[in-house]
């Protein structure tokens, strides 16, 4: 069962230097995961399942400098809360406390809203990955490696570009939905072989790409019965 760490009396203040358990910092979502937490999951304290991925090459938004830029290597986050995804999942808002606070990530454990510099020297040091996790079972690495190259996500942008402005916009739409197809494929067919929990293909896989498209300015429509790629509007 979880622990849940709730307000004490003495935990409130109005003070600048101190945590008032405002829940604030896990409402804007779940930590990034470093290296110092791969036992928590290894462990099952964190289940891989409520993790995903945001892959090397994904447009994410980076607290430190506050832009959308794509992740130079694998970032591993909590998923949020099913509907509301701007809110940690292990997050208790009745109580106002954390679900797992006697195992909470590194993050958790050295953020101090008041004083941020603690954060900010660790934020992109010492990722953790999906490699760092992947040693079973086996024949799961492989399956990621050939997601990883054929859903490149630089790949993704470039198409993405050419839809908004190349002179080649069909078959640059052509080749994102070949993507998007193969996406969406894989992650069915390896639930089908494996028998793999669908909790950790967001693990594994990252986001399906089909629900990315506004990163890039673009949306799925269907035409006439045919589901294409338009820009956002």
């Amino acid at each position: 069962m979880m622990s849940v760490h709730a307000p004490q009396p003495d935990d409130a203040t109005t003070t600048g230097s101190c945590c008032r358990r405002c829940g604030t910092c896990c409402h804007k979502g779940g930590p990034a995961l470093h290296l110092q937490d791969r036992s928590l999951l290894m462990s099952g304290k964190i289940p891989v399942k409520r993790l995903f991925t945001i892959r090397q090459g994904e447009p994410a938004y980076d607290n430190v400098r506050g832009v959308i830029i794509p992740a130079q290597t694998d970032i591993l986050k909590i998923k949020g809360i099913a509907g509301d995804t701007g809110m940690c999942r292990f997050f208790d808002p009745v109580r106002c406390a954390c679900r797992i606070y006697a195992f909470r990530p590194a993050q958790c454990r050295v953020l101090t809203c008041w004083n941020t510099a603690a954060i900010r020297g660790m934020y992109d040091r010492d990722r953790l990955t999906r490699g760092h996790l992947l040693d079973r079972p086996a024949g799961l690495r492989d399956l990621v490696d050939e997601h990883q190259a054929k859903c490149d996500y630089r790949q993704v942008a470039y198409l993405a570009q050419r839809i908004r402005k190349g002179p080649d916009r069909l078959a640059a739409v052509d080749s994102l939905m070949a993507v998007i197809r193969y996406d969406h494929s894989l992650r069915q067919v390896t639930v089908e072989r494996t028998r793999l929990d669908a909790e950790l293909l967001d693990f594994l896989f990252g986001r399906p790409i089909s629900t990315m498209m506004q990163m890039f300015h673009l949306r799925l429509a269907k035409v006439d019965g045919v589901v294409t790629i338009n820009e956002a509007v």
